[in-house]
């Protein structure tokens, strides 16, 4: 499994009380371990952004990284502001299983959704079938079929679910 970090609230480290901030080193390794998790997978920095400020330069090196890569399977944390449109553009790459995940809140804080959302992103990418999905909010949306709904705070489908 190939595990690729481009930044986003995930990875962010705040210093002080004006709520500066930069992206850290990847905290997927450390969540790994505490976890005890033994799947074997190789970790690509790829960029250290926040999602707002993601390029079609590097939505396009994403894909090249996704495209060329002879893993099948794919778990990328992102950003959440653009996580979606990201999933979109690499809809493209055939034969590929490709999960992004993020998290609203930093991984280092002790209130956060970071550790549930990469666990969701870690089954996922290990039992979907090929295609590029959205772990967030317990959920695992196909791209194109959500977004992020700022004023609640969570992910949800475009289109409404069906009553059960």
């Amino acid at each position: 499994m190939l595990i690729l970090t481009t930044g986003g609230t995930i990875d962010k480290i705040y210093f002080d009380a004006t709520s500066k901030y930069e992206i850290g080193e990847p905290t997927i390794p450390h969540i790994f371990k505490e976890a005890g998790v033994t799947v074997p997978y190789q970790l690509v920095s790829l960029l250290q952004k926040d999602s707002l400020e993601m390029t079609d330069e590097d939505r396009a090196l994403l894909h090249k990284h996704c495209s060329e890569t002879a893993e099948s399977q794919i778990l990328i944390t992102h950003g959440t502001d653009t996580i979606c449109e990201t999933a979109e553009y690499l809809q493209d790459i055939p034969h590929k299983t490709i999960v992004l995940t993020g998290a609203l809140a930093p991984a280092r804080f002790r209130e956060t959704d970071a550790i549930f959302n990469i666990g969701t992103a870690l089954g996922a990418v290990q039992s979907k079938t090929h295609g590029v999905y959205v772990a967030m909010s317990g959920h695992i949306f196909p791209a194109g079929s959500v977004r992020k709904n700022r004023e609640a705070q969570c992910f949800e489908p475009i289109t409404p679910l069906p009553l059960a």
